[in-house]
């Protein structure tokens, strides 16, 4: 599996969430705002507060995929000997690239999901080779690959 596919793919992922999130901030700072030339209700305003609240709440999201978008665009995808940032591995039969955190995404014919140094997993898996098992969660592992 050809992993500049891979990070391609996590790009156009991240991309299309970023323009969701920037449209749908953008929607919910449209609807906080208040017409000052008219009365306010308090119901009105109300409404204008729990839409500015959720507004922040996406602006976050906004910056979270902005992020991830950089720090795609910064690691290292070349061959890996063993788990770590860049690296595509095989876990007990499912496909993982360490990267950044995403839901599962087909890429090659694939089921590939990111996860990010910062997952619990990660902390377990870092540095492991091919070959290599863990226990996490009860359940023993084996990095089945690492490319």
């Amino acid at each position: 599996m050809d992993k500049h596919i891979i990070r391609e793919a996590m790009l156009s992922l991240e991309t299309s969430a970023l323009q969701s999130a920037r449209e749908k901030y953008l929607d919910y700072v449209a609807s906080a705002l208040l017409d000052r030339s008219e009365p306010i209700e308090n119901d009105e305003q109300a409404q204008a507060k729990m839409a500015s609240d959720l507004s922040e709440a996406l602006d976050d999201t906004v910056h979270d995929h902005t992020d991830k978008i950089a720090k795609l665009g910064m690691i290292d995808f070349g061959p890996k000997s063993r788990v770590e940032e860049g690296a595509l591995i095989k876990l007990s039969g499912h496909h993982f690239v360490i990267a950044v955190s995403t839901g599962k995404f087909s890429c090659d014919g694939r089921d590939v999901m990111g996860i990010s140094t910062k997952a619990p997993i990660y902390a377990e898996i870092e540095g492991l080779r091919a070959g290599e098992s863990l226990q996490f969660n009860g359940r023993k592992l084996v990095v089945e690959e690492v490319d």
